[in-house]
């Protein structure tokens, strides 16, 4: 990877090219599946404005902060990577303002789904102390947590970017990901520490919820078996939200093994790290929630049928 001087550029590898029919390909998956999962959570998002009986339970408010997490991160990430196959370089400032929400956000996830674990735990170890400790006030102090210590993660890298690098670092192109533009030891460090920390957090709030749910749920208690569910999906997400974690090590230990296939090495991370989770989301609460489910199915159901009846007016004036 070298700077030239003048109008300065960062080149990336040579096989993360991909040919014109490749790229079109993947980036019209990319943006199908985005769309998709967005309209979903669009949905979801409008559903728990228009019932008020969503904004009174913690269970609905994190979800939904979560399903708006997801519509923001792949928003963000989709953009990112359209950005890179369109323009392959972009300009060091512009990068960090793309990477900077995906991060935020790509952080977000695994934390909130740790604190709707203990959400259920709560509810089905302690039923009868669950509307005390479990309040509105407190949902959203939570989600305060959740976003102050995603920024702890990112923020400081602009620190110690500016101060690191030479200032016509600022002004050089670069094939935008994380580790390219925050490519101090420093961060490279504090980076893997942080994933470290949250891996351990993330995992031991999963596994203490789900064996505590478990016994609960040897009395044949049916909330304590769906939320035993629950907590088994969430760790299935979560699973794939970690790859964020270690995926440094990943794209090395396979860019090794396979030594041409960056590109589709990193298509299959992006995929399965920042669309796959998200694709999750709306099946855990959004499908197997009885209660959501019945106000979601008639927002979904009214946009197929004013879809329909475009359609037959297009054809009776056709």
């Amino acid at each position: 990877m070298n700077v030239t001087s003048g109008n300065k550029t960062l080149t990336p590898p040579v096989n993360y090219r991909d040919s014109f029919v490749i790229a079109v390909g993947k980036n019209v998956i990319v943006v199908v599946l985005g769309m998709t999962i967005n309209y979903i959570n669009a949905t979801m998002i409008h559903t728990f404005n228009r019932h008020h009986i969503f904004k009174l339970n913690p269970r609905y408010i994190l979800f939904i902060h979560l399903v708006f997490n997801d519509l923001l991160q792949l928003t963000t990430s989709i953009t990112l990577f359209v950005f890179t196959y369109t323009f392959h370089t972009i300009y060091v400032p512009l990068c960090c303002l793309l990477i900077l929400p995906a991060v935020f956000t790509t952080q977000n996830t695994p934390l909130n789904l740790a604190f709707m674990a203990a959400e259920c735990y709560i509810a089905v170890c302690f039923p009868l102390r669950y509307n005390y400790i479990c309040t509105v006030k407190r949902t959203y102090t939570v989600i305060g947590i959740i976003w102050t210590m995603s920024s702890l993660s990112i923020l400081p890298d602009i620190f110690i970017l500016l101060v690191s690098e030479p200032q016509d670092f600022l002004y050089a192109r670069v094939f935008c990901r994380r580790d390219n533009v925050f490519r101090s030891a420093y961060s490279l460090k504090k980076r893997d520490a942080s994933h470290i920390l949250f891996l351990v957090v993330v995992w031991i709030t999963l596994f203490y919820t789900y064996f505590r749910i478990l016994f609960v749920a040897k009395a044949a208690n049916t909330d304590a078996n769906k939320a035993r569910n629950t907590i088994l999906l969430h760790g299935f997400q979560v699973l794939l939200c970690m790859i964020t974690y270690v995926q440094p090590m990943i794209v090395t230990f396979l860019s090794y093994l396979f030594p041409g296939g960056m590109a589709s090495i990193l298509f299959a991370i992006f995929v399965i790290n920042q669309i796959l989770p998200r694709f999750i989301s709306p099946i855990v609460y959004g499908l197997r929630d009885s209660t959501f489910r019945k106000y979601l199915k008639h927002y979904l159901l009214c946009a197929v049928n004013e879809s329909n009846h475009v359609k037959k007016k297009l054809k009776a004036l056709c």
